[in-house]
């Protein structure tokens, strides 16, 4: 790339590609939400239909099966991950896939934290994905369905048993809404607003399949339980959390962001037309990452490709030489004119991934502003890189 690539004029309409919290959906404003259930109880009967309405909105939209329960819980995505395995695991041995950063954290939670005795790990390095044909289904699984700090996600579920005596557990958080997920195969499935619908955090949703809700009447780990963990009274399933009776007190002003979100995907024709936005922002960064000679995925194979958590990694060969901190370094120096510039916020990659770029692509994110991004990746790389050389000369 020559080092006078010309400064772009145009510039993405909106320049948030944050991976979480991220975008908002077109159009969106504060003045949109209906803000009239602020101070009420989320125990009161307008509240309560309203967290009833984000269940069922979800529900429909996904297609989730009819005898699955959906759930909101506290603390996003993580939240509802935590409550699964502390709920659920240490019945039978677990196959723990790993490959990025939360897959990681939810490993070392199962053998440094759980201390279960029975874990199979399987690991992959940033990029990679292990090898899924090793899961044994007479046991459980915890994995992630899209490796949101890899831009690593998973083809398939081909490699899940339909006939499985273990639970699968996926961390679908920056899946939902960009792919038209198995339900059948999976028994536990969580994510947050924050991701694809471009809503609030702090809050998650919990899906379990009735074989996971008869795990949790048969089962009881002999661990202690905090409170925003349990799932059981007496023996038998709250169902209760999943007819929105939240087990801590919800925002009520998130729960409209919530809405309004699920009210647009509906306006746009659901499902199908969510996972076709991403698709279309991930296709524009494959048309130009094959013209560049200066970046490329991250992702080794390209059927596991994100179509969200879109991961590059730098290939010129001139910073490839370079130790790891100063490319960490050169990639934040690259990055500042494009946040001065208003043209693309928060696009470094995860901060322990690889130094790279990530931008997010969910179906919040327009096609054409992630077509204007581009350009300005080209010049701030090739500016960077020019005055990274004259001062080494």
């Amino acid at each position: 790339m020559s080092a006078s690539f010309p400064k772009p004029t145009e510039k993405p309409v909106n320049p948030c590609f944050s991976s979480g919290p991220c975008a908002k959906r077109p159009g969106w404003s504060l003045s949109a939400l209906d803000a009239s259930l602020t101070g009420r109880s989320h125990r009161a009967a307008p509240a309560k239909a309203k967290l009833q309405q984000v269940i069922d909105l979800h529900k429909s939209l996904l297609g989730i099966p009819a005898d699955y329960h959906v759930g909101i819980v506290p603390a996003s995505d993580t939240g509802a991950v935590e409550m699964a395995m502390w709920s659920l695991l240490g019945q039978r041995g677990v196959d723990l896939f790993a490959w990025e950063a939360f897959s990681s954290d939810w490993l070392k939670d199962a053998t440094g934290q759980l201390k279960l005795s029975d874990v199979r790990s399987f690991e992959a390095p940033y990029g990679e994905l292990p090898d899924l044909t090793q899961y044994d289904g007479a046991r459980d699984a915890v994995f992630v369905w899209n490796g949101t700090t890899s831009g690593v996600c998973v083809p398939n579920a081909d490699w899940i048993p339909a006939d499985r005596e273990g639970l699968t557990i996926c961390d679908a958080t920056s899946a939902v809404f960009a792919y038209d997920l198995p339900w059948e195969k999976l028994d536990v499935i969580t994510w947050s607003w924050q991701k694809v619908l471009g809503s609030e955090a702090a809050h998650g949703m919990l899906v379990l399949s009735p074989r996971a809700v008869a795990r949790l009447e048969s089962y009881q780990p002999a661990r202690p339980l905090p409170k925003v963990f349990r799932m059981t009274n007496k023996g038998k399933f709250s169902a209760g959390i999943f007819h929105a009776e939240t087990i801590n007190t919800p925002s009520m002003l998130a729960v409209a962001d919530c809405l309004d979100a699920l009210a647009w995907v509906e306006s746009i024709g659901g499902l199908e037309s969510t996972i076709a936005r991403s698709q279309a922002s991930l296709g524009a960064i494959a048309d130009w990452v094959a013209a560049s000679d200066w970046i490329g995925f991250l992702a080794s194979a390209p059927e596991t490709r994100s179509a969200t958590s879109v991961c590059l990694k730098i290939t010129d060969p001139w910073l490839l030489g370079q130790p790891d901190d100063a490319r960490l370094a050169f990639v934040k120096e690259m990055l500042k004119p494009l946040d001065k510039e208003k043209a693309g916020y928060d696009l470094a990659s995860y901060r322990t991934a690889p130094a790279g770029i990530r931008i997010w692509c969910g179906a919040t994110v327009e096609t054409s502003d992630v077509a204007a991004l581009l350009p300005w990746l080209d010049w701030a790389y090739a500016t960077a890189k020019a005055a990274r050389q004259q001062t080494s000369a």
